[in-house]
């Protein structure tokens, strides 16, 4: 199995992590404030994560300047991705904001094209635009439903694409659980600060239940997002994000009853469609 194959597969489970999280999350709104859902969640992720590095070994002390300085810009752009991805998850309809999200399988692959020199040939070009298609049909975006939180969105997707990148240029010098736990303390302490500005509300037994899935979603989520990005090409692996749309679809059937219409169902088959082929052809490559 190839690089990419491998980065491939570690992006769709990342997807599916974090589309179960962000299932959870959304059940939360109007119960929890948004700082201590972060606050919350993340000091069980870091607790979780913390373990994980203990037992795997401490390499971050061995970083040069400039690396530490890559990794401060990561932590900080995963404390800007989790604050507005979740204050837009409370303030706007699930569908719209996934729709703004999925530009991300577009900016990755050219930022890492512009700044890191990888390629960026016409065949990943046209499958990451055939998957956008597919996004479209799932999503439908239209004017209803948008509204300044939108703005929360795009500002997302810049710090994830940040994030994504530095993970890259890292490189191997830091395991994925060590990258994933600057990340998860960073929002935490965030988080935990701004809990000071705005009401502390007591969490009930189901939210607790909720928290703890949500933590544990995002736990597997940050490392093999992490694996992802490391293992394959961006230009490759990007594509595969799409698939958090289908597992979104998914959970909204089973949990909350919402069956996808006829264009849904096209785009769905569009996205799987679009990462066979290319898993398949990654494979005949490296036959």
């Amino acid at each position: 199995m190839s690089d990419n194959i491998r980065g491939g597969l570690f992006m769709v489970a990342s997807m599916v992590c974090f589309a179960v999280n962000d299932a959870i999350i959304k059940s939360l709104a109007g119960i929890l404030p948004t700082f201590q859902t972060l606050a919350v969640r993340g000091g069980v992720v870091v607790l979780l994560l913390a373990l994980l590095v203990m037992c795997s070994g401490w390499r971050a002390r061995e970083l040069g300047c400039r690396d530490r300085m890559i990794l401060a810009l990561r932590t900080l752009s995963e404390v800007g991705a989790a604050f507005f991805i979740v204050t837009a998850l409370f303030n706007m309809e699930l569908a719209n904001m996934t729709a703004i999200l999925q530009l991300l399988p577009l900016t990755i692959p050219l930022a890492a094209f512009l700044f890191l020199g990888e390629p960026l040939g016409w065949r990943r070009i046209s499958a990451i635009v055939i998957g956008f298609l597919g996004m479209l049909l799932i999503v439908k975006p239209g004017s209803d439903g948008f509204n300044v939180y939108s703005l929360f969105c795009l500002a997302a997707v810049v710090c994830v694409t940040i994030r994504d990148l530095t993970a890259r240029s890292l490189g191997a010098k830091l395991s994925s659980q060590e990258m994933s736990l600057f990340a998860a303390f960073g929002v935490f302490v965030a988080a935990s600060l701004a809990t000071a500005f705005e009401p502390w509300v007591p969490i009930t037994l189901a939210a607790w239940a909720a928290l703890l899935g949500s933590a544990v979603a995002i736990f597997f989520g940050y490392i093999v997002s992490v694996m992802a990005i490391r293992t394959g090409d961006v230009s490759f692996t990007a594509q595969f994000r799409y698939v958090g749309l289908i597992a979104a679809l998914i959970l909204g059937y089973v949990f909350f009853a919402e069956w996808p219409d006829a264009f849904a169902l096209i785009g769905a088959g569009v996205i799987v469609g679009t990462g066979a082929f290319t898993l398949y052809r990654q494979r005949t490559l490296h036959k």
